[in-house]
């Protein structure tokens, strides 16, 4: 394999993944850790880089690497404060953590914030630039499901304003940590996650007196775990799309996401009357950065 021209990383909460690209930017080599921002304090992120970079560092030189995630965040290697919107999703504002070894040249990039109503995303930014980098006259909103799940408006290859929803977190708390988690089993109920999310559309202010029948119908016999769950599903995200409509006051949303999740709420959102554009997050990931180095490189 020929030396790598730089290193481009997506570090989150429980893993990272690292992407070795020549000067063409293309990909040499791609390898995962899962040391994340969560199990790891300011003056580890070096180490666990180093051995991750294992057979990929020149004998002489600095090899450059750009960082998006959560290694920017407060708690991680370096803040990399956020930059307010209106504004471009990445090739600005990239800090540089000190390191000890002379062959690192390593730059991290910032997430975004929002005064009004207030908010922030780090890690999404670089997923918005890589669907801009391929549609850059784009105009109108996009969704990135996940734990916190953003609402996007993007005008003129710049992001002006965004909304979390804690859909993801909240259905992992119910789950996990609520009385529903005795109700709730594996499996899928398409029927049930439907009627879950039509429920939520007509009535979203219904969903506090919602959720405690998952627990009554399983107990008098008439729910199963796998119905129970899907149900659930469809309520909270049925929820979310009744309080995004005002951000997504249009007939098309695109949804950059994991397959199994974007197809959920692109199923949801055709029960809305809105139609959606499916884009994969990890192939919008490395196209962001990408993106944001040859930024910095222009010092745009």
């Amino acid at each position: 394999m020929s030396q790598p021209h730089w290193i481009a990383i997506d570090w989150g909460t429980s893993n990272m993944r690292l992407w070795a690209l020549d000067g063409a930017d293309r990909v040499l080599a791609e390898r995962r850790s899962d040391r994340g921002m969560g199990g790891l304090e300011p003056g580890e992120y070096e180490g666990v880089l180093l051995v991750t970079l294992e057979g990929l560092l020149p004998e002489t030189g600095r090899l450059p690497v750009l960082i998006c995630g959560m290694a920017g965040a407060r708690q991680g290697w370096r803040e990399a404060a956020y930059l307010p919107v209106p504004c471009a999703p990445a090739g600005a504002g990239a800090v540089r953590p000190p390191v000890r070894d002379a062959r690192l040249d390593v730059a991290i990039l910032p997430g975004l914030s929002q005064s009004e109503p207030p908010d922030v995303m780090r890690g999404e930014e670089t997923q918005i630039a890589g669907f801009l980098a391929g549609q850059p006259e784009y105009n109108g909103v996009l969704c990135l499901p996940g734990t916190h799940s953003k609402w996007v408006r993007v005008s003129g290859g710049r992001v002006t304003a965004f909304r979390t929803a804690m859909t993801g977190e909240v259905f992992a708390l119910l789950t996990e940590r609520s009385v529903l988690r005795h109700s709730i089993g594996p499996g899928w109920d398409t029927a049930a996650f439907r009627a879950g999310v039509e429920t939520a559309l007509m009535a979203p202010h219904s969903l506090p007196l919602a959720l405690f029948p998952l627990r009554a119908e399983a107990l008098l016999g008439g729910l199963t775990g796998e119905a129970a769950r899907a149900r659930l599903s469809g309520l909270l995200i049925g929820a979310e799309l009744a309080s995004a409509r005002e951000v997504r006051a249009q007939n098309e949303v695109v949804l950059i996401g994991d397959e199994t999740l974007t197809g959920l709420y692109a199923e949801a959102l055709l029960r809305d009357g809105i139609r959606a554009r499916r884009v994969p997050a990890e192939d919008m990931t490395l196209r962001g950065l990408t993106a944001a180095r040859k930024a910095l490189e222009a010092g745009t």
